[in-house]
């Protein structure tokens, strides 16, 4: 058997096979293109069977190459950064080195039963690439509302009383009328930021219909779920991806940050604010979290508690965030074991 590391970087992939020992068998570096996958791909193929392959960066350098092992079979797991950083400390040699690292991918590739393993593209990365295309449109849109405020200001002072804002349809028509009445560079410009602002909606309308009928045939349960909406279930299901790849509902709520961290010293026993984890995850589940808070009575009761036994507001509404954490796990796992029955 043969556990085999790659350390992913943009030009270069670094590869290591070790023994069930943690023994070095071979290493090579390749290109990062289709020519260096096809013949790392080789090379792994000639290593002993069964192998279990270990990838750091699968989601960014190692993206096109995890997908070339996982179609042609091979086992393919997702190592953290920061676990191959803790183990290369452990390796008898100064310094960072590529080599180094994947030996380090490597022995952890052998060493971990539980890293989460990969699976071939589908409806979840789909959907978060819909979900981050839609933000974007969202904050140029922003931007250009902004920009289209300043103009106005300049060239219909007091505008604002009879425009109350420049996302509505009825709205950015009065401004169209306005601007249409003004001449010179600063009104032509406006004219323009009015035109994208109406193509980027429609592309935002467009995506979010690809993303409601992703979700449908997704058949997640997460929209059923109180405080929920169409594109937060769809950024949910996105950044969390494969949910096997969790030991549970605290490795899930460690991974969104949403798990307090412990910082008791002496007789004093304390949790601080997690920073850490997928700040895109915890954006969505604060995103629950507070539509509960304005319409769920169970939530607001959840609230009154906590607030009862002397918490801050803050600090109980991050309680009911890692409550939810776990409500979100488990429909998420219900729902990859049903799909599994269903299949």
């Amino acid at each position: 058997m043969a556990s085999i590391g790659i350390d992913t970087h943009k030009a270069s992939l670094a590869v290591s096979a070790v023994d069930e020992l943690g023994r070095q068998l071979a290493a090579r570096t390749f290109g990062n293109d289709p020519r260096g996958h096809a013949a790392l791909l080789s090379w792994v193929q000639r290593q002993p069977a069964p192998r279990r392959i270990g990838i750091e960066g699968a989601g960014s350098f190692g993206a096109a190459l995890a997908e070339v092992l996982v179609t042609t079979g091979e086992t393919v797991v997702e190592v953290p950064a920061q676990f191959t950083d803790r183990e290369r400390r452990s390796l008898l040699q100064r310094g960072k080195s590529d080599p180094g690292d994947a030996l380090a991918i490597a022995r952890l590739t052998a060493r971990e039963p539980r890293l989460p393993a990969l699976r071939r593209p589908g409806i979840i990365a789909d959907l978060k690439l819909l979900v981050g295309a839609r933000e974007q449109f969202m904050a140029e849109r922003t931007r250009l509302v902004n920009q289209l405020h300043a103009d106005l200001l300049v060239l219909a002072p007091g505008y604002g009383a009879r425009l109350p804002n420049l996302t509505a349809d009825r709205h950015q028509a009065a401004a169209a009328r306005l601007l249409a009445r003004r001449d010179g560079v600063r009104a032509e410009l406006a004219r323009g930021r009015l035109r994208r602002l109406r193509r980027l909606r429609a592309e935002a309308e467009r995506l979010e219909q690809r993303i409601e009928t992703l979700l449908a045939a997704s058949g997640s349960s997460l929209p059923r779920l109180a405080g929920i909406g169409t594109l937060t279930a769809a950024k949910l299901l996105g950044e969390a991806g494969n949910v096997d790849r969790y030991r549970g509902p605290a490795s899930f709520a460690a991974a969104s940050g949403t798990a307090p961290v412990p910082a008791s010293s002496g007789q004093r026993q304390r949790h601080r604010l997690n920073r850490g984890g997928n700040r895109q995850l915890n954006r969505a589940l604060h995103t629950m979290a507070l539509v509960q808070t304005r319409w769920d009575p169970r939530a607001q009761a959840y609230l009154e508690r906590r607030v009862s036994e002397g918490k801050s507001r803050l600090e109980a509404i991050r309680a009911l965030k890692w409550y939810l954490a776990r409500v979100v796990y488990r429909t998420m796992l219900a729902d990859a074991r049903r799909s599994e029955v269903d299949a």
